[in-house]
């Protein structure tokens, strides 16, 4: 017999890939060789590479790359604790720590508060040398978007 916490244990699992269907469903993805992992309720990761197509005038990683992972990551970290609507970013501080040019990168999300309406999440980014390059906290609010509607969720 199943008990309880195994059923909210593979419901929660089943959610967690579904985010990791919808983060690779996503038009703009195709834009960026990444790959989200849902490490558990309120953890998400993001593995990228850094090449020169991403970077400014000065030959560095733009900081539209820093802004797209850190929120993704803090966004996705906030959807776990979301099962039935889509999240919306209303706002997001960003840090630059350290500028990056070429490499594998993490972005690793946090939730830190919230479970009702508006989540706050954090992120940071660290580059293949294990040093900080960027660090951003996000504001989250469920939208009347369910996510069973939405490409790549509910498929699997």
């Amino acid at each position: 017999m199943v008990g309880a916490g195994a059923e909210t244990s593979a419901g929660a699992q089943r959610h967690h890939r579904a985010l990791e269907r919808l983060y690779a469903a996503a038009p703009v993805n195709r834009l960026f060789a990444s790959r989200l992992e849902i490490a558990g309720e309120g953890a998400a990761r993001i593995a990228f590479d850094v090449t020169e197509t991403v970077y400014h005038a000065a030959g560095a990683a733009h900081g539209t790359v820093y802004f797209k992972m850190l929120d993704d990551a803090a966004f996705y970290a906030a959807n776990t604790l979301v099962t039935d609507r889509f999240l919306l970013t209303t706002s997001f501080n960003l840090h630059f720590t350290k500028p990056v040019r070429s490499g594998r990168v993490l972005a690793e999300g946090r939730w830190v508060s919230g479970r009702r309406r508006v989540f706050v999440a954090e992120a940071r980014l660290v580059d293949g040398e294990g040093e900080e390059i960027g660090r951003g906290t996000g504001t989250f609010m469920k939208s009347r978007i369910a996510l069973s509607s939405l490409p790549g969720y509910s498929e699997g």
